[in-house]
């Protein structure tokens, strides 16, 4: 049966606006930011600022430095932003139990004790749960059949991981045992069964309140999956595993004027001839588990749909490997007859071909602009803020980069004359570009993102309070100190706020 055709509430075709934030980074007493109090006046701002768009980074179960694009299941929910004080409101905690041992920082996470004391908490809220005849609830029922095909291999998987303590699953000894034989295999499928219920409980509750306040959520779907994933563990004829489990291609990008050997990602490659023999069905069950998530999804790495760096399974670097084509046009024509038309970011940034523009472009996706990246290079067109075209996206910055504080900062430090005889440097580029002394650099750049032609603009919220380098979420390319960055309570003020909405309202993009 074709799906219901109805016009989206929330859509890019509007010019609107928004903020990205992940919510591990919203305030909260637990170590981390959750699906609770700070969620729900974050979105109280938002409505208060005229945005339409609550932005997010990836929101599955993360391994323990926090890393969201390298979740263990690309359909499951975090259980880090189960709200505790939720908990404790149904019963299922104590007051004096939502108290750390220690206390936790409030401007940074630190996963490891978040991680211990969150999960200590999760499943004493489950033995009560348990106690008091929650498995019996019809919803908890309904939950579980509706999202069985995921839900009960995702739950032995995570059985599975915590008897072999976290190793990863090609090192395991026990292959799928039977849980009813094993209690502890019990124990613990039911467990993430019961985190699982949780966790959509609460999104579905916050997604309310945000779409009853005009704001929509935009998730984000990285193309890959993690080798050390369920998915991969669950069905490895989908990607391209030797015998062992272990890739025999892996993803990456090759060598250019930024990297003499590549980036190695190293996520598996896909089996496309596998996935087009299924018409395509993990993928279309995986959009599906995402749009009923989020009212948008951002794409990451949209040019995979078109081609691939596949690098041999065992190269230390990406310098080796080669173009293959990829059946995306299939893949997103299944997915439009599936799902009908959805609200999606195509993150096409990075070396665009013709051919994954003309395919952005096939399905009306908006591709992305980043403002620091108008003032690379000079001339640079394509980048141009004044230039950008209605359906794209524009971004002050992402997760990937600095501030635009911090940003402005390395570029004023930067003393390398340009090789053009007069030509401006980077810095005084900006400068001239926005006729500004840079003083509030952070709000130049916000007023540029929303005066742009672009439809939708999405600000981070580190460049809405003008934070330095130390807020910087993510340094590609290195594994330690990131994620951390945290929203301290009171810092989106009413002015703040008042500010964006004045803002939003001059340049067309308050939606009544």
């Amino acid at each position: 049966m074709p799906p219901h055709r109805t016009k989206p509430r929330f859509t890019f075709a509007q010019r609107a606006a928004g903020a990205l934030l992940h919510p591990t980074s919203l305030p909260g007493p637990h170590g981390c930011g959750d699906l609770g109090p700070g969620a729900y006046r974050f979105v109280d701002f938002l409505a208060a600022a005229g945005q339409r768009w609550w932005q997010m980074l990836p929101v599955g179960p993360t391994p323990d430095n926090g890393a969201p694009y390298s979740a263990h299941s690309a359909f499951a929910g975090n259980p880090l932003l189960i709200s505790l004080d939720a908990l404790a409101r149904d019963g299922l905690l104590t007051r004096a139990e939502l108290t750390p041992e220690r206390a936790m920082s409030p401007g940074r996470v630190d996963f490891p004790a978040t991680i211990a004391f969150r999960m200590d908490r999760l499943r004493r809220a489950y033995a009560r749960f348990a106690q008091a005849g929650g498995f019996a609830r019809p919803a908890f029922a309904r939950f579980v059949t509706t999202e069985a095909a995921w839900l009960a291999p995702y739950a032995l998987f995570c059985a599975l991981r915590r008897v072999h303590r976290g190793r990863p699953w090609t090192n395991w000894a026990t292959v799928r045992a039977a849980v009813s034989q094993n209690r502890a295999l019990r124990d613990e499928f039911s467990f993430t069964l019961f985190a699982q219920f949780t966790f959509d409980q609460q999104w579905s509750a916050l997604r309310r309140y945000a779409n009853d306040r005009g704001v929509g959520l935009i998730g984000d779907s990285p193309i890959f999956v993690s080798h050390d994933s369920c998915d991969v563990w669950a069905h490895p004829r989908l990607f391209d595993l030797d015998a062992a489990g272990r890739p025999k291609t892996k993803s990456g990008c090759p060598p250019d004027m930024f990297s003499k050997t590549g980036q190695l990602w190293g996520h598996p490659q896909y089996r496309w001839p596998q996935h087009q023999a299924t018409g395509f069905a993990w993928w279309l069950a995986r959009f599906a588990r995402l749009f009923s998530l989020f009212d948008a999804v951002r794409i990451d790495h949209f040019l995979g749909f078109y081609r691939v760096w596949a690098v041999p399974g065992r190269a230390r670097t990406a310098q080796h490997g080669r173009w293959v084509r990829v059946p995306g046009g299939e893949l997103l024509t299944a997915l439009r007859r599936r799902l009908g038309p959805q609200e999606i970011i195509a993150e096409d940034l990075g070396v665009v071909t013709p051919q994954a523009v003309a395919l952005r472009e096939r399905f009306g996706f908006p591709g992305m602009r980043i403002l620091q990246s108008a003032f690379d290079r000079e001339g640079d067109r394509y980048n141009q803020p004044h230039a950008f075209p209605p359906n794209c996206v524009v971004y002050s910055g992402t997760h990937d980069n600095d501030t635009t504080v911090g940003w402005l900062e390395r570029l004023r430090r930067d003393n390398r004359r340009p090789r053009r005889r007069g030509a401006l440097t980077p810095y005084r580029r900006v400068l001239r570009y926005l006729g500004t002394t840079g003083r509030e650099i952070h709000w130049d750049f916000i007023r540029l993102a929303l005066a742009s032609p672009a439809n939708t603009a999405i600000v981070p919220v580190q460049d809405l309070l003008g934070l330095g380098n130390e807020a910087r979420m993510n340094l590609p390319a290195t594994t330690r100190g990131n994620w951390q960055w945290r929203l301290l309570a009171g810092q989106l003020t009413p002015r703040i706020a008042a500010r964006l909405r004045d803002l939003a309202a001059a340049y067309g993009r308050l939606i009544g």
